[in-house]
C-alpha cells in the first residue's frame, strides 16, 4: 500500500506542476525549504556522475530588480521568493578525481576502471560541443527536479529560457566555466496556474523504429 501511495503522489505532482507567472510578493521561502528543493536538483542523474550544474540562488530583492531586465521585464522575477539560475558546467571534466577518487578510497571503484572513465571523459572533452550539450542536458535535468520538489512542497516555478544570457554572464559575473541553461522562479502562486494541453501520446510515440 505504501507503495501505490508514494507512487499516487508522484504523479500528482507531475500532473499539478504548471509554470506560474503571478506570484505573491514579499513572501520568503524557508531555509529548510530552499536547502531540499537544491538537494533535489543535485541528487539528478548525470553523464558519468559528473553533475554538470551550478546554482546561482537570487533571493534579496536588489538582485532580483537587476534581474528584472535581464529577464526583459517578466514580472516573476521580482514577486517570486527566489530564481534559481541553472548554470551548466563546460568543464566537468575538472570533477573527475572529487566523484571518483572517494569511491576508489572506499573500496567501491577499481583504481584501472577509474582511469579508463577519466580517459574516456577527457577525449570526449576534447570537444566544445559535447562539452556545451552535456552542460545544457545534464542541467536541465538537474532543473525538472528542482521544479517537481518544490512543488511536492507546495510551491509553483517558472522554467524560463527568455532572457538575455550575455547579460545575464556580465551582470552576474558567471565565470567562463558554466553556461546559462535557465530560470527557475519559485513562490508561491496569486492564483491557480491554468493547465496548457498536451498532444496525445499517439502523436508523440513512435514504436522501435520511424
Amino acid at each position: 500500500m505504501s507503495l501505490e501511495v508514494k507512487q499516487s503522489d508522484v504523479f500528482n505532482v507531475i500532473a499539478e506542476r504548471h509554470a506560474v507567472k503571478e506570484y505573491q510578493p514579499g513572501l520568503t521561502l524557508p531555509k529548510e525549504h530552499l536547502e531540499q528543493i537544491l538537494q533535489a536538483g543535485a541528487d539528478a542523474p548525470s553523464s558519468w556522475n559528473l553533475q554538470h550544474w551550478k546554482f546561482l540562488v537570487i533571493e534579496d530583492q536588489a538582485y532580483k530588480d537587476k534581474l528584472l531586465p535581464i529577464a526583459y521585464g517578466q514580472k516573476q522575477i521580482a514577486e517570486s521568493s527566489v530564481t534559481i539560475a541553472v548554470l551548466g558546467d563546460l568543464e566537468a571534466n575538472r570533477n573527475v578525481e572529487a566523484v571518483f577518487g572517494p569511491a576508489v578510497a572506499g573500496g567501491f571503484l577499481k583504481q584501472e576502471v577509474k582511469d579508463a572513465l577519466a580517459s574516456q571523459i577527457e577525449g570526449a572533452y576534447q570537444y566544445p560541443q559535447v562539452a556545451r550539450d552535456e552542460a545544457i542536458r545534464n542541467g536541465s535535468l538537474a532543473s525538472m527536479n528542482i521544479m517537481l520538489a518544490a512543488k511536492a512542497l507546495g510551491y509553483d516555478t517558472c522554467p524560463m529560457g527568455g532572457f538575455d544570457s550575455a547579460r545575464f554572464v556580465q551582470e552576474f559575473n558567471v565565470p567562463e566555466r558554466y553556461v546559462p541553461v535557465m530560470l527557475i522562479t519559485v513562490g508561491t502562486a496569486a492564483k491557480p496556474a491554468r493547465g496548457s494541453g498536451r498532444l496525445p501520446l499517439d502523436q508523440l510515440t513512435v514504436s522501435n523504429t520511424f
